[in-house]
């Protein structure tokens, strides 16, 4: 009963923040192909539910779905930060083909998932192991390379490990 009440209490604080932000326009999303491997992946409800996790089936143990390691990107469409570091994601979805899965989900829209994990800044990323827990960080910087090159040490360093 706590876990429900902490989850629906994350959800509320977050529903009233993401209200106050601004709207704009949005072209809907393209599906994506599940076997391209070669791009950042955009995950809905239904597709986290399929992808990552069934958190609705299980809700006291995390057992991750995918086959291989991944990271989710937590982000939003007005986010300046969020615009810096989608290019690195996007070259390292390329460059680890087939080894790593890019996900991202905007948390405009997916206010759930935002919730279930607690999601207060943006960009944050859940960084998902094949086998363990997963864990977040959050942050981003003004510098391309530098962004690169930290998902680079995450992505070797933990992920491939």
């Amino acid at each position: 009963m706590k876990q429900v009440f902490f989850f629906l209490s994350i959800f509320l604080i977050s529903a009233t923040v993401l209200v106050a932000q601004p709207v704009t326009a949005q072209k809907p999303a393209k599906p994506s192909k599940p076997t391209a491997g070669a791009q950042v992946i955009n995950l809905t409800k239904s597709e986290f539910i399929k992808r990552v996790m069934d958190y609705e089936k299980n809700q006291t143990e995390w057992i991750y779905e995918g086959d291989r390691p991944a990271i989710i990107d937590f982000y939003a469409d007005w986010c300046a930060p969020c615009k810096k570091v989608a290019p690195a994601l996007e070259e390292l979805a390329k460059e680890y083909s087939g080894k790593v899965y890019i996900y991202k989900i905007n948390i405009d829209k997916e206010r759930e998932l935002a919730a279930l994990f607690g999601i207060r800044n943006i960009p944050t990323y859940l960084i998902i192991p094949k086998e363990g827990k997963p864990s977040l960080t959050s942050g981003a910087s003004n510098n391309h390379a530098e962004n690169k090159q930290r998902f680079k040490q995450i992505i070797d360093g933990v992920l491939l490990k």
